[in-house]
């Protein structure tokens, strides 16, 4: 019987995935040939999508961009020779070049299948967990250097100790599964491709620090992610990972998916306190921090869904195996999620340290037009543009924060020659501005005064130009949150990196 392997994420669905499975199922019964369908997250080289695969001798060989008109021809070459043909799938050089830990699993398993993910090395890190005392599972996470992969790179397990350490009746893990940034997939290909990875980081997490309730807050843009953790949970449950009585012990964790409020602040962790709560998703002052006055007022640990879906690995290879890879302070891998104008878009997971014009050049294969590349934004709406005289700069927190930059949630979005870096700086101001939750008046204000003042400096207004830059600081000072306090940084960044493209207008109008 021929196993084909066929993507259920949602990338390969908006490329015709479905229609690529109904029309293999057809093509088959048609032929008489057993076939076993298995349904996986994407191995993210999103240009090969809809990418299927088929197993032979245990080496899966793919074939590229498989519509419905293709499959006929595929079974009639026995899924051999034939011009889609990628080969083994693993030494495609996107794939065989990366650092998998996180990511191991996706695009290999059956992402609802508890077996699948035994089989490749799942559960084996609760294990190891529950018969740790909690202070040695913190323990564990803080000496493998794990920061937050939600952008701030707060170390993971400072923000676990606090929440141990608190005194309280109830406390709680939350995932922040609000994936708002532009160019970024890295939370929902685990959440469609590797369910049970998060389950078991946040049971490890809960473990750590007494809670015994976590909930995943997903953004409502993401149907797929959502019905597969909601899934995932209640299969999970029924196999006595989740309940009163984790995997038989005396532990009892729970998990509940939220689904966002369709806000791009519900990503800044008070905000989506806020609107878990029930109210208006809000920025909180800082202090009381979440970690001691969160949800329902208790203690709780709010991680990204990758810095959770990395502790299962953590915990099964040891935190020396994880920090012995990576780049001075950022240890470890970082999942690079490469986007715009860019030949192959998808995500690379590396060990800190690349530098961006290899992910860019080499990794990224240059832009999809051929043309220069002139900018690369680094960190989603509110991170910086590097120019290609930046691109020998390394991949790692420090690293980027001494070029003026940040990573953020590390995704790389790709942009050619023809692209007008006045534009970009006015599209960040009025993205705040449209974005603010309204509570500062940095934000609030500072985002409409920005695109006011961009507009001003298009029409040639010299004078604008140190009004911007006064207004910049005044935001990144005063803001409460982030989206206001980073704005300036792709403002910025345009401006001091690309003086021609806003001196054109001045030219122009005198």
């Amino acid at each position: 019987m021929k196993r084909i392997y066929v993507p259920r994420d949602a990338a390969a669905l908006a490329v015709g995935a479905e229609a690529t499975v109904r029309a293999i199922a057809a093509e088959a019964e048609r032929r008489g040939e057993p076939v076993e369908i298995v349904r996986t997250g994407t191995r993210g080289m999103f240009w090969l999508e809809p990418l299927v695969e088929i197993e032979r001798d245990g080496v899966r060989s793919g074939f590229r961009n498989v519509g419905p008109q293709d499959v006929s021809a595929l079974f009639d070459c026995g899924f051999g020779d034939h011009p889609l043909a990628v080969g083994p799938v693993e030494q495609i050089p996107f794939l065989r070049d990366q650092t998998r830990l996180t990511f191991a699993r996706c695009g290999v398993i059956d992402p609802l299948s508890p077996a699948d993910y035994e089989a490749h090395g799942g559960m084996t890190g609760l294990r190891r967990a529950l018969a740790m005392k909690p202070v040695d599972i913190v323990d564990e996470v803080k000496l493998s250097g794990l920061r937050g992969r939600g952008g701030a790179g707060f170390p993971t397990g400072v923000k676990w100790d606090t929440v141990r350490l608190a005194r309280a009746a109830r406390k709680y893990i939350v995932c922040n599964a609000d994936e708002g940034d532009s160019g970024t997939f890295a939370d929902r290909m685990i959440m469609e491709g590797d369910p049970f990875s998060l389950i078991e980081g946040m049971t490890v997490a809960g473990l750590g620090t007494g809670a015994e309730k976590g909930y995943v807050y997903i953004r409502s843009e993401y149907p797929q992610a959502v019905a597969t953790m909601t899934e995932a949970i209640g299969i999970a449950r029924a196999a006595g990972m989740l309940g009163v009585s984790v995997l038989g012990s005396d532990k009892a964790f729970d998990i509940e998916v939220r689904v966002g409020a369709g806000a791009y602040i519900c990503g800044e962790e008070t905000s989506l306190l806020n609107s878990m709560e029930g109210k208006r998703a809000v920025v909180r002052a800082k202090p009381p921090l979440p970690a001691l006055h969160g949800f329902m007022d208790s203690p709780t640990v709010v991680n990204n869904v990758i810095s959770l879906a990395t502790i299962p690995v953590i915990f099964e290879k040891g935190h020396r195996h994880y920090s012995e890879f990576g780049l001075g302070r950022s240890r470890g891998t970082i999942p690079i999620q490469i986007a715009g104008n860019v030949k192959h878009g998808g995500l690379f997971e590396t060990a800190f340290g690349m530098t961006l014009g290899d992910l860019v050049g080499k990794i990224g294969g240059g832009t999809a037009s051929g043309r220069p590349v002139k900018a690369v934004q680094v960190g989603g709406p509110l991170g910086a543009y590097f120019p290609p005289a930046l691109f020998d700069t390394p991949f790692g927190y420090e690293e980027f924060d001494g070029q003026g930059g940040l990573i953020g949630h590390a995704g790389v979005v790709v942009f050619d020659d023809t692209v007008d870096m006045l534009q970009m700086a006015r599209f960040a101001m009025e993205f705040c501005a449209i974005e603010s939750c309204g509570k500062c008046t940095p934000c609030r204000i500072g985002s409409v005064r920005g695109v006011e003042t961009i507009d001003r400096i298009g029409q040639g207004d010299g004078e604008a130009v140190e009004i911007l830059t006064d207004l910049c600081q005044t935001m990144r000072d005063g803001s409460l949150c982030a989206l206001g306090g980073f704005t300036p940084f792709p403002v910025l960044s345009a401006f001091n990196h690309y003086p021609d493209d806003f001196a054109i207008r001045k030219e122009a109008a005198e």
